[in-house]
């Protein structure tokens, strides 16, 4: 094993000789360790320099409201292509009329079925009318029946009071009959005794028997007139039985007429809404005829072409790009990432074909890049495996370009925390997820 040190002899011959003393003079070493020292220092400091966290994402340009966005326009109705007012490209106005179909079902073929079905509704509005008047008679009718009965049955109940009264009448009258019958026949008798005696003559005895036999027919007459003032009053009694017999039959009957009235109305109310909505029906499919524009845009593509072309209900016409919207972005970030984002926070978007110049960490020193804000986050993953989110344009930034057409890519960087570029560093080659944070809104709104 070699012992060189300075006491060593070699070492010493070595150092005699001018190439070696050539070597650990030159001065650009010592310049090269210079800046291999300030290169390490600035490496040092550039490791404690503020990065900000990120999530990236890529996406779309679409609208910021759901009626703004490209559309396609359906016929309600089948039909026959008969007629076109638009092509491609042609800017339209809500309310313009795209294509004019004709009618191809059986059922609407006549010209002049809405006037005739408006016929049959006016016919069965004046059948129902008719059917109100009906009811409406029919319940003065009742009504006059039962004044009517009220008054039959006051006429009967005075006709009782009548014959209770005769009655009565009758029966004082027997009683006297029966008196002057004992009075007669005390005098009869006391004619024959006086006759016996010879105080009184036989002609006497005569008219006393003559009058006892008139008393004695009399009373017969009398009991006569009684039984008939009694069979009156009876008579009366039955009479009022058979007027509340009689009118409430009457009262039933237009009763029973009302009610059928009344259900005749209430079919012909149904059959009247009926029509009144086939009516209707028919007016609305008139008017599905004519294809129009729902909003102001612009002409896409037709879906449909040619003449006599046959179109199902349902079938896709044109499509039509409204001409007045509010841009936005929907971009696409990983379930890992969701927690991480957080409505109304910043983002920094690029364009497809726009000229950018991205420093993901420092979004300041980026060129190109438009500011966005954080507007909706779904709840739910989409078929992509990932997360929608959508940005619209913060308005305390520069506005996006107006070249920017609807479905161009876009390219997104959520701005989360600012970390030392020594953390990120030893946080990507750890593989750890950004730092968990809650914006700094939601935790004052919390305190308060």
């Amino acid at each position: 094993m070699l012992n060189i040190s300075k006491k060593n002899p070699i070492a010493e011959n070595i150092e005699k000789y001018s190439t070696v003393q050539n070597l650990t003079n030159r001065p650009h070493y010592q310049i090269l360790n210079k800046i291999i020292l300030y290169v390490a220092l600035l490496g040092i400091i550039i490791l404690f320099l503020p990065w900000t966290q990120n999530i990236s994402g890529s996406g779309a340009v679409t609208t910021l409201k759901p009626d703004q966005r490209p559309q396609t326009i359906h016929s309600a109705i089948a039909g026959r292509i008969e007629k076109w007012y638009v092509k491609e490209g042609d800017y339209v106005k809500k309310g313009d009329t795209i294509l004019f179909i004709s009618e191809i079902k059986e059922d609407y073929f006549d010209p002049n079925l809405v006037q005739n079905t408006k016929n049959q509704v006016d016919a069965k509005s004046l059948s129902l009318a008719s059917y109100g008047d009906k009811v409406t008679t029919l319940s003065s009718q009742i009504n006059a029946i039962n004044n009517e009965k009220g008054l039959k049955l006051e006429q009967a109940l005075n006709k009782i009071r009548q014959s209770i009264l005769k009655v009565k009448s009758d029966s004082m009258d027997l009683e006297a009959t029966k008196t002057q019958i004992k009075i007669a026949t005390t005098q009869f008798n006391r004619s024959i005794t006086l006759n016996k005696e010879g105080l009184k003559p036989l002609t006497d005895v005569e008219e006393k028997r003559l009058k006892l036999q008139e008393v004695e027919a009399k009373i017969i007459t009398q009991e006569n007139k009684l039984l008939a003032s009694k069979n009156d009053l009876i008579n009366s009694k039955i009479e009022i039985n058979r007027i509340n017999a009689e009118y409430s039959e009457k009262a039933a009957k237009a009763r029973s007429d009302q009610y059928t009235a009344i259900s005749n109305q209430y079919d012909t109310q149904a059959q009247v809404n009926k029509l009144q909505n086939q009516y209707v029906n028919y007016q609305i499919r008139n008017g599905m005829y004519y294809i129009k524009a729902p909003q102001d845009g612009y002409v896409n593509r037709a879906m449909q072409s040619g003449i006599g072309e046959i179109i199902k209900e349902g079938t896709e016409i044109v499509s039509i790009m409204p001409s007045q919207y509010d841009i936005a972005v929907e971009t696409f970030v990983s379930p890992a990432d969701l927690p991480l984002i957080h409505k109304g926070e910043k983002v920094r978007i690029w364009f497809d074909g726009w000229p950018t110049i991205v420093f993901s960490g420092w979004p300041n020193m980026s060129y190109g890049t438009f500011g966005g804000q954080i507007v909706a986050i779904e709840k739910y993953i989409s078929p992509n495996g990932k997360f929608r989110v959508l940005v619209a344009p913060d308005p305390k930034e520069a506005k996006w370009p107006k070249e920017i057409s609807i479905g161009s890519g876009a390219q997104t960087l959520a701005l989360l925390e600012n970390v030392p570029i020594w953390f990120e560093l030893w946080r990507t080659l750890n593989g750890f997820p950004p730092n968990y944070y809650s914006p700094k809104e939601s935790k004052t709104k919390e305190k308060k």
